[in-house]
């Protein structure tokens, strides 16, 4: 029977996705308004410098990290689909969270989780081989003291049975500043448009207590099956985004609260 108390959340945040003297969003602002940083691995933004930076902060606001790897492509930003085969994949990824793991060894923060980047977030969640090559790299970087390391991913996806065939905690995601089809696809632009605060509540209270996500076309589908906890995204480009990351934060610690979660 499912559950009537409402989901457990957190918000998580694409973060150091800038390159050298290049910055993308304020991550000294959000940082203190999620649960969950997704650190850019090099692929499609950032650099050594910006990572050992973000990682150093997110330790400072006791935010967890993951690694956010993507597909080879700085020009770009990792948002242009590749042909690639799934050991091929597989590499890439080892590369990319290796690369961060250093840095989390050198801050002493333990891995978090593992939350693909554009294109392949898409590519991945439509084609079960593509999943299961990242899913198993996760298994890759568990260890004794840290065997707990998620996979972040869309709701009834090749995301979702990947994990679940290969014993990797799932976290389901949902997008508070993006819309989705009736269909229950991910409309996503080049540039990301406002949106206003009180529609952001709204979607927001609507997924914690219903489990249901709010369409363009004004209706209402579910998240998904098997799912009771999800990570609530909130871009750093989206215009407003401090402001929309606090206002999810503070919705979400309200509900973990109220259902005992925390």
């Amino acid at each position: 029977m499912a559950s009537s108390l409402p989901l457990k959340a957190t918000v998580n945040c694409d973060m150091g996705e800038g390159f050298s003297l290049y910055k993308m969003g304020d991550d000294e602002a959000l940082m203190k308004h999620i649960h969950l940083a997704n650190v850019a691995c090099g692929f499609h933004a950032s650099d050594f410098s910006v990572m050992n930076t973000t990682v150093a902060l997110a330790k400072e606001h006791g935010v967890a990290v993951g690694a956010h790897p993507s597909l080879p492509d700085l020009q770009g930003f990792g948002r242009r689909e590749m042909v690639i085969e799934p050991e091929e994949l597989k590499s890439c990824f080892i590369y990319q969270v290796g690369a961060l793991s250093g840095f989390l060894k050198f801050h002493g923060v333990p891995l978090n989780h593992i939350k693909p980047h554009g294109a392949v977030y898409g590519q991945s969640s439509r084609s079960l081989p593509l999943a299961r090559a990242l899913v198993e790299v996760t298994k890759i970087f568990r260890s004794d003291e840290n065997n707990d390391v998620a996979f972040v991913g869309i709701a009834g996806s090749a995301h979702q049975t990947a994990a679940e065939e290969l014993g990797v905690k799932f976290i389901p995601e949902w997008f508070a500043d993006l819309d989705y089809t009736p269909e229950g696809k991910l409309i996503i632009t080049k540039k990301h448009d406002p949106v206003p605060l009180e529609v952001v509540r709204d979607r927001v209270m609507r997924l914690l207590n219903e489990k249901k996500v709010t369409t363009v076309g004004g209706s209402f589908i579910p998240l998904g099956e098997n799912v009771d906890e999800v990570s609530i995204c909130c871009h750093s480009d989206t215009p407003g985004a401090v402001e929309i990351a606090q206002l999810v934060k503070k919705l979400v610690d309200d509900s973990n609260r109220s259902a005992g979660y925390v």
